[in-house]
């Protein structure tokens, strides 16, 4: 079995070489086929520089580096495309993450068929305030939203079966729901595993406050895209067929009102539940054009994938 270790970057030249010995030692030590590779996400430190000196010392070191900052969902893409071990496992480069965690991780996946194992630090060495609470509320969120019970989702120490990584498409900020990807393309097995957080050796954290607020905006996202992004009408429809009928129930109000009850009253268009009809109506039609216009734009796709294929039997690919 080969092991892909994929971590992206973002100038963290200090650490580089510590965190390269480090895993090498793990590595042999347990007798693995590795391989490592760096993903530089537009470092300014030299930190590509320390890559080649390393990919130079150890031939199973890799490396891919980006033109600009592009962000840690794209360095993760890269990462998972050019990956070619059995086991794929996600840290990152700060030495927060402890390569000692590895081989567990690992032998979830060999051992106890699980397809994806996110790692839970469940004690923090981060600011109470700024990290601590903000990750709580958005955890808790996050598990409500994608029914997966994990105590973590923003943990980097993962692992993966090569499948999955292959599988799902990474992109935006979605790295933070990268178990809620998988399990939407129909890999049920995902659990969690405790693992030790240390606290920052080298240089600061490249994350401020507004990740929460990604965070979050992400997750709506996603929630909406799991649930009706190759159905839009299902939603888009439903409310706009709600808000049709709300206009059209006050419009047959206003009508019989005038015709029948108060027909010496005030016209209709004085009234303003002639302008809450004349609103809901023309908010409901809008809204079913954008699902009939979204049920379009899905089924005209090319190379859409509605689904993930588990296995063949005497099949034969096709042009």
């Amino acid at each position: 079995m080969q092991i892909s270790i994929v971590i992206p970057l973002l100038n963290e030249k200090e650490s580089l070489k510590e965190l390269h010995d480090w895993i090498v030692r793990v590595m042999q030590s347990n007798h693995f086929l590795y391989e490592i590779l760096f993903i530089d996400d537009g470092s300014t430190d030299g930190s590509w520089d320390v890559i080649e000196t390393l990919s130079a010392e150890n031939k199973n070191v890799r490396g891919i580096r980006f033109l600009k900052n592009f962000g840690k969902s794209q360095a993760l893409h890269a990462g998972f495309k050019a990956s070619k071990g059995d086991v794929v496992v996600t840290m990152d480069a700060d030495l927060q993450d402890n390569p000692e965690e590895i081989p567990e991780l690992v032998s979830m996946i060999q051992n106890e068929g699980y397809e994806v194992v996110s790692g839970w630090k469940k004690k923090r060495y981060d600011s109470i305030i700024t990290k601590n609470i903000p990750s709580k509320l958005f955890n808790w969120a996050a598990r409500k939203t994608s029914g997966l019970k994990l105590h973590d989702f923003n943990c980097g120490l993962k692992a993966f079966r090569n499948d999955v990584v292959k599988t799902i498409e990474v992109s935006g900020e979605m790295h933070r729901y990268i178990p809620v990807l998988a399990k939407n393309a129909g890999f049920p097995k995902i659990t969690e595993k405790v693992v030790q957080h240390q606290a920052r050796k080298y240089g600061t954290t490249k994350f401020g406050a507004e990740r929460f607020i990604n965070g979050f905006l992400d997750l709506i996202t996603i929630w909406f895209v799991s649930k009706f992004g190759r159905r839009p009408m299902h939603l888009f429809g439903a409310l706009g067929v709600l808000m049709f009928i709300v206009g059209f129930g006050f419009s047959l109000y206003l009508g019989i009102d005038k015709l029948f009850i108060n027909k010496a009253g005030r016209l209709i268009t004085d009234r303003p539940q002639f302008y809450i009809a004349l609103t809901a109506m023309i908010i409901g039609t809008q809204l079913f054009l954008a699902g009939f216009l979204g049920e379009i734009m899905v089924r005209s796709r090319k190379n859409d994938t509605r689904y993930t294929i588990a296995d063949k039997i005497n099949l034969k690919e096709t042009s």
